[in-house]
């Protein structure tokens, strides 16, 4: 027998752990338990090591008591088991390190907006905390046959959300694409999170012209500050500078 190995993640263990005797009762269910976000990635990484992966993941949208109000944050990293790290962000991290894993979010109450956070970080479910046994059971192995799973009431809401997502995200690449290849990699850099001088360090320019750099980024991208300029960089699929690598070439046609 092929056996379904399932990682429930949430930080209320009465919860979790009914949960996962639940799923253990099935004959094809094996399911282990953790309680933060850190502790599923040891979880997800030690299984990975001794080639025993994850097949799904049951997500606590609450995870942490965050509720993000923003797109999530990637990727996410192990911390220790005091760290934040909210069921969303959660989501993206183990898509990017764990493509292979399905991920189911539970969540308390419907929320379209949330819910259209979690597909578009790499969730392919979103299924209400009290629903039925059975309920889950068909959705986990729903998604493990690329089925993606909504509550029929949230679709609507889902659709539009992930509709206006879209066209931010269209508007906002074509602003990027404004950006000469050198504003493109400065924008890079304030993603990674670099200062004004940080970024003159390592682009071999004056702190002056790193300067008029980041004020044509603004104006072009027609924001007014270097975290809305990060906000509509992450919305485009710009990524942070590659702190661990080479710097980029001196001069030339860049500078």
């Amino acid at each position: 027998m092929v056996r379904i190995r399932v990682l429930v993640v949430d930080d209320h263990r009465i919860f979790a752990e009914s949960l996962a005797a639940a799923l253990a009762a099935e004959p094809d269910v094996e399911v282990s338990a953790a309680g933060s976000g850190p502790a599923a990635l040891r979880c997800l990484e030690r299984a990975a090591s001794e080639g025993r992966r994850y097949d799904v993941l049951l997500v606590d949208a609450d995870l942490g008591g965050h509720v993000p109000g923003a797109r999530p944050a990637v990727p996410v990293r192990e911390g220790n088991e005091e760290g934040l790290v909210d069921g969303i962000s959660l989501v993206t991290g183990v898509r990017s390190g764990q493509p292979g894993v399905r991920i189911v979010v539970l969540a308390e109450k419907d929320d379209p907006r949330r819910a259209a956070l979690a597909l578009g970080a790499g969730a392919s479910g979103w299924v209400a905390k009290d629903c039925s046994l059975s309920r889950l059971l068909s959705v986990i192995r729903g998604v493990l046959r690329d089925e993606t799973h909504l509550p029929p009431a949230l679709l609507t809401g889902v659709l539009r959300e992930l509709t206006a997502a879209r066209k931010h995200r269209t508007e906002s690449e074509r602003l990027v694409e404004s950006l000469t290849p050198r504003e493109r990699e400065v924008l890079r850099c304030m993603v990674a999170g670099l200062g004004r001088k940080a970024v003159a360090e390592r682009l071999y320019l004056s702190p002056h012209t790193v300067r008029t750099h980041m004020q044509n980024v603004l104006g072009k991208l027609g924001v007014h500050s270097t975290l809305a300029a990060v906000a509509l960089a992450r919305r485009a699929g710009v990524g942070p500078a590659d702190l661990t690598g080479d710097v980029v070439e001196r001069g030339g046609q860049l500078a």
